[in-house]
């Protein structure tokens, strides 16, 4: 299984950028997947996830509101829609396949089940 993101830039505050992630190898509708975050110097984050059919989605409450997760099975890719943009989301952003609950979202322990990262910067 392969994941490749992409999407990510540069944006201003209050800016939108959407993040694509396409996985190849396998069928994504055989998986939960979900996206999460590291900034320097802090500790990963988890941003969100969805489940196989969609019945569980999960946000941190950092992102609650302002990002939308979706998944087209179909076309082996899902997204992360992020509007409203602060500097704090700056941070790498990894998509991922894992588990994925309401209240919770734990990314695979493999790293080959994550895709490789596009830098999000958000800043005036």
């Amino acid at each position: 299984v392969q994941l490749q993101a992409s999407g990510g830039g540069l944006v201003q505050p209050g800016g939108s950028l959407r993040l694509s992630c396409v996985l190849s190898g396998d069928t994504l509708a055989s998986y939960a997947i979900g996206w999460f975050r590291q900034a320097p110097g802090k500790e990963r984050e988890g941003v969100s996830c969805l489940s196989r059919t969609a019945v569980n989605r999960y946000y941190s409450d950092s992102v609650k509101g302002r990002f939308t997760i979706s998944r087209d099975d179909a076309k082996n890719t899902f997204y992360l829609e992020m509007n409203g943009l602060k500097p704090e989301d700056t941070a790498v952003y990894y998509c991922a396949t894992g588990m994925c609950a309401p209240s919770t979202w734990v990314p695979a322990p493999d790293a080959n089940f994550w895709g490789r990262g596009t830098q999000v910067t958000v800043s005036s």
